[in-house]
């Protein structure tokens, strides 16, 4: 994808820029690595959103279910979640963590950790994004 790497597989943020113009290369910490595919894929989920006149809902809490919430014209509710995860090798990944089993999928009314009450959703959508750690495989 033309967002986060160029033709040769290269990362297209190659750190952090300070005040001072200073640069800070990005770590591995898989936090900053997620929050950075997020960022890089908003203005597209955006566009999505605009073109299909949906309203976006962004999570109040970063711990929040889901990431956006689609509300098209006629108040029908979407969950869209953004998961993200490296290889540890060809045909394994390190995982995926798609929330609690205690709180709202138990309590479908529940509104604990959750923007709207999970019952309120008619589908629930995750992208799952798989990176490759700079080393060798």
């Amino acid at each position: 994808m033309q967002t986060v790497s160029s033709k040769k597989g290269d990362w297209t943020v190659k750190g952090f820029i300070d005040i001072f113009k200073n640069i800070y290369t990005i770590s591995v910490d898989t936090k900053v690595i997620s929050k950075i595919l997020e960022l890089m894929l908003f203005p597209i989920i955006q566009r999505f959103a605009q073109e299909n006149n949906y309203k976006m809902v962004l999570s109040r809490e970063q711990n929040y279910y889901p990431d956006i919430s689609f509300i098209d014209e006629t108040g029908t509710k979407i969950a869209f979640d953004m998961k993200s995860t490296y290889r540890i090798s060809m045909n394994t990944v390190s995982g995926f963590t798609l929330g609690t089993f205690t709180g709202y999928f138990r309590d479908r009314n529940s509104t604990k950790n959750i923007t709207f009450p999970y019952k309120q959703y008619a589908k629930h959508y995750v992208l799952g994004i798989i990176y490759i750690l700079n080393k060798k495989m």
